[in-house]
């Protein structure tokens, strides 16, 4: 396997095949992705999509999501996933180490994730690459659109 990390910078119907190839392995409930919405993230001036492909198929993604609060330039990792055949072949790595390279070249502070206790193989990467575990917790408030 020969993975290539990219961000995404145009919406191609290529592109949005591939994130909605990888959709259901990251969440049940999210639904299908439409040209508009992958046109939004990459329009973005906050989202980074980075995208890793191997022989032009879609194997992974990851969203770097970058902002400003009063106590400096911040950044979140968003939307993680690798196709459960390209598991365990370095592509979390390196679409985590694109997006630390992005944001370091940002001026960003610090990075926070969210990962599942379940996801054992994940969590144990982020570790490895430098991540510490916060003595907190993360709370959701579901807004109806």
């Amino acid at each position: 396997m020969s993975v290539t990390v990219e961000k995404a910078l145009t919406a191609t119907p290529e592109l949005l095949a591939g994130l909605n190839g990888l959709l259901p392995q990251l969440s049940s409930t999210a639904p299908p992705l439409t040209m508009n919405d992958v046109q939004r993230v990459v329009d973005s001036d906050t989202a980074t999509l980075f995208v890793a492909t191997d022989a032009g198929v879609a194997v992974g993604m990851l969203t770097l999501v970058v902002f400003s609060i009063p106590t400096g330039l911040r950044a979140w990792i968003e939307d993680v996933v690798v196709d459960e055949d390209a598991r365990g072949l370095g592509v979390g790595e390196a679409l985590t180490m694109a997006a630390i390279d992005e944001a370091r070249g940002r001026g960003v502070r610090s990075i926070n994730l969210t990962s599942r206790p379940s996801r054992g193989a994940a969590n144990a990467l982020y570790q490895k690459l430098g991540f510490e575990r916060r003595d907190t917790n993360v709370y959701r408030f579901f807004l109806e659109n």
